[in-house]
């Protein structure tokens, strides 16, 4: 199964579920990149418009392309009413643009799903000193001194055992995508942390469980027991999780 396509499952469920960024996020993009309401500005996996509604807010003319096909209808219905939004669905790597034409490249949690040769691909769509962005919410509900993230833990290491418990994401990781940015020609390259923790019902942490590709993925019988089970233990702590999120940015020039 490509993995990519299962986020096209449930498009309102992701819509309702996944969060949005920090408004500190988009005040930095804007300094970086001089980008105003003219701007041309591309975003790879729009998914359901997490990261969209801000630059469309600002007058920005967004261009989304997404593989789902679910995705790419709900968010055309979503963004209607914006003259200056338009959608594609198709797969970044072989849809054909016109080199040169965007003053802003985004991608929000969405880049590691394309291969290194995406990174050249981006620069020939960018004008001149056009900027292009990458970002990710790293979610962690794995603390060892927070009891509603070592539920999380305990229900993952029983139906889940080979699945690897993450690292927090830390400084020192910026590095993966500054090397690869480095390696494509892209210069001026800045990065910025942003932090906040986020506390979601039992019910809520379920629906965004179903969000994830490889949750999505589980065979029906262990998925349907991990959910009962999870919820049930976190509703005997009071019915919640916390999850302490890291946004990394990584803004660079062509």
């Amino acid at each position: 199964m490509d993995l990519r396509y299962t986020f096209d499952s449930d498009s309102m469920n992701y819509d309702l579920i996944r969060p949005d960024y920090p408004n500190q996020l988009y005040v930095d993009i804007a300094d970086y990149s001089g980008v105003n309401s003219l701007s041309d500005c591309l975003e790879i996996g729009c998914a359901t418009g997490q990261a969209t509604k801000p630059l469309l807010d600002k007058g920005m003319n967004v261009t989304s392309i997404d593989i789902g096909k679910n995705l790419c209808s709900y968010i055309a219905e979503k963004f209607r009413e914006y003259d200056n939004f338009n959608v594609i669905n198709a797969d970044f790597m072989d849809y054909q643009f016109k080199e040169e034409r965007f003053e802003l490249v985004f991608s929000a949690t969405a880049f590691h799903w394309l291969p290194d040769e995406a990174y050249r691909k981006v620069k020939t769509l960018l004008k001149q000193d056009g900027t292009f962005v990458l970002f990710w919410n790293r979610p962690y509900p794995n603390r060892l001194d927070d009891e509603s993230n070592l539920i999380n833990r305990e229900v993952y290491r029983k139906y889940r055992p080979d699945s690897i418990c993450p690292e927090e994401f830390e400084e020192k990781d910026l590095e993966k995508i500054i090397i690869k940015l480095d390696e494509y020609g892209f210069g001026n390259i800045e990065t910025k942390i942003y932090h906040r923790v986020r506390r979601l019902s039992s019910t809520d942490y379920i629906k965004l469980l179903n969000t994830y590709s490889d949750h999505i993925a589980l065979p029906r019988e262990i998925k349907e027991r991990f959910e009962d089970d999870m919820k049930e233990k976190l509703d005997s702590i009071g019915g919640y999780i916390n999850i302490y999120d890291t946004i990394d940015m990584y803004l660079a020039k062509r």
